[in-house]
C-alpha cells in the first residue's frame, strides 16, 4: 500500500503531502500516524526550518473519514493520541507550518489550515465546518480556533449552518495568507517558506513561541478549548444523531434527526 503521508526536503523545508487521494486525503489512523511522526522529525531537525503541509491530488483534505468513524475505528496515531486529528491540530512544533491549499479544504481540512501558521489557499479551494450535517462537531480545534481567525458573525455563520466559503472570501476575512492560481499553493507556499528561512532560525521560533503563548511546548491559550471540547464531544458522541450523521454519509442518504 501506499505511504499515507509522504514526505520530501526542498532545502530547509520539509514537505508533508497526505496521501489519500482517492479518498480526497480524509484522515484515517496512518494519516495521523505518518503526518505525527513527519512532524515530530521537523521539530527535532535542525535542519529543517519550515513545514509545508499539503494533499495529493486536486484536494487538500475532506475532513475525518466518515467510512472509518462509522466502523469505529481510531483516527489518531497509535501512540500519539494526544497530538490530535492527523498526528497535527494539537502538535505544536517551534518550526513555522505552511498550509498550501490545493482544494477542498472542509472539516477536518480547515481544522489543518487554522492549526497551521500560515496559508496559501489556490483560487478552487473552499474552506468550512460541515461537521453539524452529520451530527458531529469541529472538534479537532476548529470551533475555538474559528473564532479567533474570524469576526465572530462570520465565525458563527460557519459553524451554525456548515456552509463552505470560497477561497477569495477566505482572503478578505483573514482567514488565509494568499490566493494563488490553481495549481501552484506548493510552489507558492515554498517561496513563502523561503522568506521566512532566509532569516535566524532561533528568532523565528522563539518569536513563534512568544506570538502563541507557548509554555513547554503547550499553546496555554488553547487548552481551555480542547477541555470544553473534550467534554462536548464525549457526550456528543453518544447520541443517536452522531450515530446517525456517518451512517447517513456511508448509505449516502439524508439524515433523520432525533435531538437525542
Amino acid at each position: 500500500m501506499a505511504p499515507a503521508a509522504l514526505t520530501e526536503r526542498r532545502g530547509n523545508v520539509m514537505v508533508i503531502t497526505l496521501n489519500r487521494p482517492e479518498a480526497r486525503n480524509a484522515v484515517n489512523a496512518a494519516v495521523s500516524t505518518a503526518v505525527g511522526d513527519a512532524l515530530q522529525e521537523a521539530q527535532d531537525d535542525d535542519d529543517v526550518r519550515a513545514v509545508v503541509i499539503t494533499g495529493a491530488g486536486e484536494s487538500f483534505c475532506a475532513g475525518a473519514d466518515l467510512k472509518a468513524i462509522a466502523r469505529r475505528e481510531n483516527l489518531f496515531h497509535p501512540d500519539h493520541s494526544e497530538w490530535g486529528f492527523a498526528g497535527y491540530v494539537h502538535h505544536y512544533i517551534d518550526k513555522p507550518t505552511i498550509a498550501a491549499v490545493n482544494g477542498t479544504a472542509l472539516g477536518g481540512g480547515t481544522e489543518l489550515a487554522l492549526a497551521s501558521d500560515l496559508v496559501v489557499a489556490e483560487e478552487r479551494a473552499k474552506f468550512g465546518l460541515p461537521e453539524v450535517k452529520r451530527g458531529l462537531l469541529a472538534a479537532a480545534g476548529g470551533v475555538f480556533r474559528i473564532v479567533d481567525h474570524l469576526p465572530r458573525k462570520v465565525a458563527m455563520e460557519l459553524l451554525f449552518t456548515g456552509e463552505p466559503m470560497s477561497s477569495a472570501d477566505a482572503l478578505k476575512w483573514g482567514l488565509i495568507n494568499q490566493v494563488v492560481p490553481d495549481g501552484t499553493a506548493v510552489d507558492a507556499a515554498l517561496a513563502l517558506a523561503e522568506r521566512i528561512t532566509a532569516n535566524a532560525p532561533l528568532a523565528v521560533w522563539a518569536s513563534k513561541r512568544i506570538a502563541l503563548g507557548v509554555d513547554d511546548g503547550v499553546i496555554t491559550g488553547d487548552e481551555a478549548g480542547w477541555a470544553r471540547t473534550m467534554r462536548e464531544i464525549v457526550a456528543l458522541m453518544r447520541s443517536e444523531d452522531a450515530k446517525e450523521g456517518p451512517r447517513a454519509f456511508a448509505e449516502k442518504r439524508q439524515p433523520i434527526w432525533k435531538a437525542r
